[in-house]
C-alpha cells in the first residue's frame, strides 16, 4: 500500500505520539492544531483555544511572535547549521552562553548546549559521574530525586523521575537512583502537623535516605524549585534552605531542574531565584527559546566545571557532544527571548498579573468540584474530587491522570481551554503574556468545563 495514500485515509496511524492511546491513535484522528497566535490555538475547524498550559509549560510568550519567527528566518539565511564541536562554533552560540551564564543563579556559570530538557538532565547526570571519577570520588553515582517528579524521558533521567510504574513498564535500571517524598503541602501533612514539622519530617527523610545508601556513594539531589508535573505543590516554609544545609553538611551537590520554571514562570527569572536557592548547576530548556527551536542547557558552577577541565586536560579532549547541540537557529532565537523579556518587561508584566491569576483560580472555589486551588507566579492547580468526598486522602500525586481530572480535560477542550490532567487534579501554566482579560476568560472556560464534568456524573 502506497505511504502517502495510508497516511490520508489513518492520519495517526503512522506517528507514535507521546503520552497517548496507541490503539486510539490507529483508529481515531486525534486534534490538529494548524495555527496558533498569543494564547490561542486553532484547530482545523477553525475553533480557538486557550492554551492555559502552554503545551507543554513552555510556550512562554506566545504563538506567531514576529520577532521570534524573524530571528530565525535572518540566521537561516546567514547559516543554516553548523554543529559545535572540535574547536569550531558559530558567533551566536557563544553570544547566548555569556548572556545565559550572566543571567543564571549559578557562581560562575559555564554552558553546555544540548536539544531538550530530557537531554540537558541526561547529560548532567553524565557530568556528575566523569567529574566526580576526576576528583578520586567514583562511587559517588547516586542521585536523590523526589518520587512524582519528572526529569525526562530518557534512560537516565526515567530513573530520576520517581515514578516507579512507569520504570517498571520500560524495564528501567535505577540502581543509582534514590528516592524521597515530594513536597506535597498541606495534604501530605499528618494529622495536626504543623508547616515547620512537616518541612522537618522530610529534611530528616532526606537525612536518613543518605545515611542508608552511604554519603560516600551520593552524588547530588536533583529537584524542580515548584514541579508542575507534579500537581503544582509549592514547597513549605524553609524546605530548600534545610535541604540545602543537610547536602552541605555531606558534600552533596544540590542541581535544580528549571527546565519549566526557568524563564519567568514563578514571577522573577528563575525558580531558584523566587525561593533563594543555590544550586551547583541548573537544566534550563523550553523557555530559553519560547518553545521556537529545541534548545536545552546545563549551566555549572565554576567549582563542577573545573573537574571537568581538569579530565579534559588529562585526557586531551573533553569526549562528549551531539550534532545539534547549541544549534545556530535555535541560540539566534533564544539570544531574541531574553532581548525581548528585558526590552518588553516580560517579569514586570507576570508580576503584575500574578494577584489577578491567584484571585481568578480561588474564584473556582466554590464550585461543588473543586476542594482546593494552588498557586505559585504564573502556575497553578485545581484539585477535585466528586461531590461529598472532600479533600483528598492521597500524599504523592501520580503522573497519571485520574478518572475525574481526564472527564474534565475533556469537558475543556470543548468549552475550548487546554489544560494538564493529573491524579486528581489539573494543573496551569498560561502563556506569560496573557493579560487580566485573557485571564478572565481562561478561568470563564474552565468553569464551563467544571460545569460539564458535575452534570455528566451519574446521580
Amino acid at each position: 500500500m502506497n505511504v502517502l495514500a495510508r497516511g490520508t485515509n489513518h492520519p495517526g496511524n503512522l506517528a507514535l505520539l507521546p503520552f497517548s492511546n496507541l490503539q486510539k491513535l490507529r483508529e481515531e484522528r486525534p486534534l490538529m492544531f494548524v495555527r496558533g497566535q498569543g494564547i490561542y490555538t486553532f484547530d482545523e475547524q477553525g475553533k480557538d483555544y486557550i492554551e492555559a498550559v502552554s503545551t507543554f509549560y513552555c510556550v512562554n510568550l506566545g504563538f506567531s511572535d514576529e520577532e521570534l519567527i524573524e530571528a530565525a528566518v535572518q540566521q537561516l539565511r546567514a547559516l543554516p547549521m553548523y554543529p559545535s564541536g572540535i574547536h569550531r562554533t558559530v558567533p551566536v552560540v557563544m553570544e547566548l552562553a555569556e548572556r545565559l551564564a550572566a543571567v543564571a543563579p549559578v557562581r560562575g556559570g559555564h554552558v553546555m548546549f544540548a536539544t531538550t530538557g530530557s537531554e540537558a538532565n541526561d547529560q548532567l547526570v553524565k557530568f556528575t559521574w566523569y567529574a566526580n571519577r576526576v576528583a578520586g570520588e567514583p562511587k559517588r553515582r547516586k542521585i536523590i530525586s523526589r518520587r512524582a517528579s519528572y526529569h525526562g524521558g530518557t534512560i537516565a533521567t526515567t530513573a530520576l523521575g520517581g515514578s516507579a510504574a512507569l520504570q517498571e513498564a520500560f524495564g528501567i535500571p535505577t540502581g543509582d537512583s534514590l528516592f524521597v517524598s515530594h513536597p506535597t503541602w498541606p495534604i501530605g501533612a499528618l494529622p495536626d502537623e504543623t508547616e515547620t514539622a512537616y518541612t522537618d519530617r522530610l529534611v530528616e527523610e532526606l537525612r536518613q535516605t543518605i545515611e542508608e545508601a552511604g554519603p560516600e556513594t551520593v552524588a547530588a539531589f536533583i529537584a524542580e524549585p515548584v514541579s508542575v508535573s507534579s500537581g503544582m505543590f509549592p514547597p513549605p516554609e524553609g524546605y530548600f534552605a534545610k535541604i540545602k544545609a543537610l547536602l552541605d553538611g555531606y558534600g552533596i551537590r544540590l542541581y535544580a531542574d528549571e527546565v519549566v520554571t526557568g524563564f519567568g514562570r514563578t514571577g522573577k527569572m528563575w525558580g531558584s531565584e523566587t525561593l533563594g536557592i543555590e544550586p551547583d548547576c541548573i537544566s534550563c530548556a523550553k523557555g530559553l527559546s519560547g518553545a521556537y527551536q529545541p534548545i536545552s542547557a546545563v549551566v555549572m558552577s565554576d567549582d563542577f566545571y573545573s573537574r571537568l577541565e581538569e579530565g579534559a586536560n588529562a585526557a586531551g579532549i573533553f569526549n562528549h557532544g551531539g550534532t545539534y547541540g547549541g544549534h545556530p537557529v535555535s541560540a539566534a532565537v533564544a539570544i531574541k527571548v531574553l532581548d525581548i523579556y528585558e526590552r518588553r518587561n516580560i517579569l514586570g508584566h507576570v508580576q503584575s498579573v500574578m494577584p489577578v491569576w491567584q484571585k481568578a483560580l480561588a474564584s473556582l472555589e466554590d464550585h461543588p468540584l473543586v476542594t482546593a486551588t494552588r498557586c505559585f507566579g504564573m502556575a497553578g492547580a485545581v484539585q477535585i474530587a466528586p461531590p461529598g468526598e472532600g479533600k483528598p486522602a492521597a500524599a504523592s500525586p501520580s503522573l497519571a491522570p485520574g478518572g475525574l481530572s481526564q472527564q474534565l480535560y475533556m469537558a475543556g477542550l470543548a468549552a475550548g481551554v487546554v489544560v494538564r490532567p493529573l491524579q486528581g487534579c489539573v494543573v496551569l501554566s498560561p502563556p506569560l503574556i496573557i493579560t487580566e482579560a485573557e485571564i478572565g476568560e481562561l478561568t470563564r472556560r474552565l468553569r464551563l468545563a467544571l460545569d460539564a464534568t458535575l452534570a455528566a456524573l451519574p446521580r
